[in-house]
């Protein structure tokens, strides 16, 4: 996979890194590309211009590329560079970061961001999932789907505990995705039982969220045995 990543401060840098250690080709693009931020990031090709230019751009390849992730600590450059990558370049999956919460109702389709990722929100899930057991906490959303991954820790107290998943009826458009327990994920199958405090993660709608925290929270019916299909 190709990802073309504009802004190559600490943000991009470290997301290229990753990428090429999972084997995938990067390209930075940056005002500053100076021997000091290469040498930090070797194995990447860099580019040192505005990630706003048409012309920098296409000096880029963004016509070739996979993924293009807007990483700089500017919203108005994230989301200008989204729509012209989604616009004038066809590509396939933009990645946006989000630094100011109040700008991210404008981080949607309209401006060619297909995910949207705001680290004020990440760390706030992260800090409330920590303290929270029984309460459904939104990790990130899926801005083109309208979909979102949530985490919800099974409450001791609840019905649902030792309950197996093929006998229950999760909500429309919702899929468990994954099971945390003691640390270590477990891909969930029809056969594997509930256990309380398991951290479940779902990918689910915003009319899902309310369902699934009713659903599993304490004092909700024990569900009932159904015949397999």
């Amino acid at each position: 996979m190709r990802v073309v990543i504009a802004g190559a401060g600490s943000v991009g840098r470290s997301i290229a890194r990753e990428l090429i250690r999972n084997g995938h080709t990067v390209l930075l693009i940056d005002r500053e590309t100076d021997t000091d931020r290469v040498s930090k990031v070797p194995e990447a090709s860099w580019l040192k211009a505005d990630a706003c230019e048409l012309s920098a751009l296409d000096e880029a390849g963004l016509a070739d590329c996979d993924v293009v992730v807007a990483a700089t600590g500017d919203d108005k450059v994230n989301l200008v560079l989204s729509l012209l990558a989604k616009t004038e370049f066809a590509v396939p999956r933009t990645v946006a970061r989000v630094n100011n919460p109040k700008n991210e109702w404008m981080f949607d389709e309209a401006w060619g961001v297909d995910v949207a990722v705001s680290t004020p929100r990440l760390m706030t899930a992260l800090i409330e999932e920590a303290v929270s057991i029984g309460d459904l906490v939104r990790i990130f959303e899926f801005q083109q789907g309208r979909a979102s991954m949530v985490e919800l820790t099974l409450p001791e107290g609840s019905a649902y505990a030792g309950a197996r998943l093929g006998d229950i009826t999760l909500p429309a458009d919702t899929v468990l995705t994954a099971i945390i327990r003691d640390g270590r994920p477990i891909a969930p199958s029809r056969d594997d039982a509930l256990e309380a405090l398991d951290e479940l993660l779902f990918i689910t709608t915003a009319e899902g969220e309310d369902q699934l925290e009713d659903l599993l929270s304490p004092g909700e019916r024990a569900p009932r045995e159904r015949d397999d299909d």
